[in-house]
Parts: C-alpha cells; structure tokens; sequence
C-alpha cells in the first residue's frame, strides 16, 4: 500500500526523511510542483491541507485550471506474448484492442 493522504480529491505522497527526521511530501497528479513538510503526522495533515488550499487559490488567482487534465491516452509497455493474447482476446470479443484493454481495466478498479 502506498503512503498518500488525500483531500478535496488531491492525492500527496507521503515519504520519511530519517536525515532531517520529518515527513515530507508532494502533490500527485498535477503539473505544479507542490510540496509540504511536517515533523509529526497532525501537522503533516494541517500542512498538506494547507498546501492544497493553497494551490487552489493560487490557480484561482492566475485563472487556470488547478489540475491537469487527462486526456484519456497512456503508453503500456507489456511482454511481447502477453501482447498478442490479449489482441487474440479482442478479437474473439469483436471489439478493438483498446475497448478491450479499458473493459479490463474498469472491472479492476470496481
């Protein structure tokens, strides 16, 4: 399981530096570079909400979307035979490669 915390739908990572002994993180899923930092788990939460609130008011000053958009393409690199089967699979379906890659890939995130 991965260490993130969520908020108004953003998702932050969650790392440990044992150097400097504090929690630090960052904001996934956006092109910004945002980041926050904390010594305890309370104020790694106060400060990564911060950080969120923060980065939607800024976005709202510069009149821009605060999220990047997904445009729904992604590159997946897979073993050559696993490739094939899967168009095999797709074809016995009648349907495209990528209609049958997206009806798995829904009904592993159900």
């Amino acid at each position: 399981m991965a260490n993130t915390i969520e908020y108004k739908g953003y998702i932050g990572s969650i790392e440990y530096s044992p150097q400097d002994k504090c929690f630090y993180g960052k904001l996934e899923m956006i092109d910004d570079l945002v980041t926050f930092e904390a010594v305890n788990a309370d104020e790694l939460e106060k400060n990564f909400h911060n950080a969120v609130d923060e980065y939607i008011a800024t976005c709202k000053q510069l009149n821009r979307e605060p999220q990047k958009v997904y445009k729904g393409v992604f590159n997946v690199r897979i073993e050559p035979e696993l490739h094939k089967k899967i168009y095999q699979e797709a074809l016995k379906a009648g349907i495209s490669l990528n209609a049958f890659v997206q009806n798995v890939l829904k009904k592993a995130i159900v």
